[in-house]
C-alpha cells in the first residue's frame, strides 16, 4: 500500500500530545479506521480534520471516550440531516420553477 496519504498514529499522539489508548478507542467506536502495515500504525490524511475536532473535545473540553463518541454521532447526524434537507430544496426547487 502507498503510504503517501497516510500518517503514523505515534506522529499524531506526539503532536496532539494524546494517549494511544484514546484513538485506539476511536477506532474501536468505528470514528477513524487504523491501517496497520509493517507493524506501524496509520490513518488516513482524510480522517485527520474529523480526528483533530474529536482531540479537541477529549483534550480542550475535558470530556470522556463516551461523550466524545456521542458528540460525533450527534454531529454525523446533523450532516446527514443537512443533506437529507439540501435534497429536498432542490427538489422543492425544480416543481417552483416547472
Amino acid at each position: 500500500m502507498k503510504t503517501s496519504n497516510l500518517v503514523r498514529i505515534d506522529q499524531v499522539i506526539t503532536h496532539y500530545h494524546v494517549d494511544a489508548s484514546f484513538i485506539h478507542s476511536l477506532n474501536d467506536l468505528g470514528h477513524v479506521a487504523l491501517i496497520v502495515e509493517s507493524d506501524e500504525s496509520y490513518i488516513l490524511e482524510e480522517q485527520l480534520k474529523s480526528l483533530e475536532s474529536l482531540i479537541f473535545f477529549h483534550t480542550d473540553l475535558e470530556i470522556n471516550v463516551e461523550g466524545v463518541d456521542a458528540i460525533a454521532h450527534l454531529l454525523r447526524k446533523i450532516e446527514d440531516l443537512q443533506g437529507e434537507l439540501l435534497v429536498a430544496k432542490n427538489k422543492l426547487g425544480l416543481y417552483i420553477n416547472a
